[in-house]
């Protein structure tokens, strides 16, 4: 069995995060492990204001070592880290198991929010899991934060911003442009190996459900890449799980509404 481990925040809504990964990794067919970093909730008496918990550093290093020297992994993904310790030990433990299929999937802003969570995380992050990552799974704010650059708001600076990405380390480095770029009329995904740019596209999903799209799609190409798929393929393959899986969103209530992670079966092969 091929195993695959995230290291991510619980989202007790249960439609992004570790959830949506362990779905995601049910889908693809491998055996998936969580190690969590932090429990996010949300408020329905407070217009689902979120609040986020992180989880103390004995109890996230001790599943981690359950996960990666009890049972052992073929590829892992992180999500929303949230503390500094969390980062560092998802450097140590990823960096000690020498994995070479690890994604980053850079969390670094919820979605309608224009500003980053954590800043002083975002360079630590950047400092020590963009190296180890085979491929990094930034949105266009993540973009412009590895970067150091504003924004990406077409292809150009999309691709100015992998440039960057990649010289800091990342071997491949997928950029979601999805619906976000001016002037498109479908989906768009930026994919750079270090020597040849290719574009991702779909059609665009009309739906507002897409709670945890982002998480999907990371775990999505992980899970691609522990079954033996290289990065181009695995990208090009969650792309379209993804498009599956927002063809068939829902709402969970009035705020928020995730993908459905099942979609792919009624037209994915």
């Amino acid at each position: 069995m091929v195993k695959v481990a995230t290291i991510a925040g619980s989202d007790a809504s249960g439609g992004a995060g570790l959830e949506a990964d362990l779905k995601t990794f049910e889908e693809y067919g491998v055996y998936g492990m969580a190690a969590v970093t932090l429990i996010a909730t949300m408020d329905p008496d407070n217009e689902w204001s979120h609040g986020v918990y992180p989880l103390d550093e004995s109890v996230l290093r001790a599943q981690l070592h359950t996960i990666f020297h009890g049972v052992g992994v073929d590829a892992a993904k992180t999500g929303m880290l949230g503390s500094e310790q969390a980062v560092l030990l998802a450097e140590t433990f990823i960096r000690e198991a020498k994995l070479d299929r690890y994604v980053l999937d850079p969390v670094m802003v919820c979605k309608g929010a224009s500003e980053a969570l954590h800043p002083e995380l975002n360079r630590l992050v950047e400092e020590k899991l963009l190296p180890l990552a085979l491929v990094v799974t930034p949105n266009l704010f993540e973009a412009g934060q590895l970067a150091g650059v504003e924004t990406p708001t077409n292809l150009e600076d999309m691709k100015k911003a992998a440039k960057i990405i990649h010289k800091k380390g990342a071997r491949n480095v997928f950029i979601k442009g999805g619906s976000r770029l001016s002037g498109q009329t479908t989906a768009v995904d930026i994919f750079f190996d270090g020597k040849n740019f290719n574009q991702v596209e779909s059609a665009l999903i009309d739906t507002k459900w897409v709670h945890g799209a982002g998480c999907t799609l990371s775990a999505a190409v992980t899970a691609a890449l522990a079954l033996g798929l290289d990065p181009y393929e695995a990208v090009s393959r969650a792309k379209k799980f993804v498009t599956y899986n927002l063809r068939g969103s829902f709402p969970l209530n009035r705020w928020v509404g995730p993908g459905n992670p099942s979609g792919w079966r009624k037209g994915f092969n």
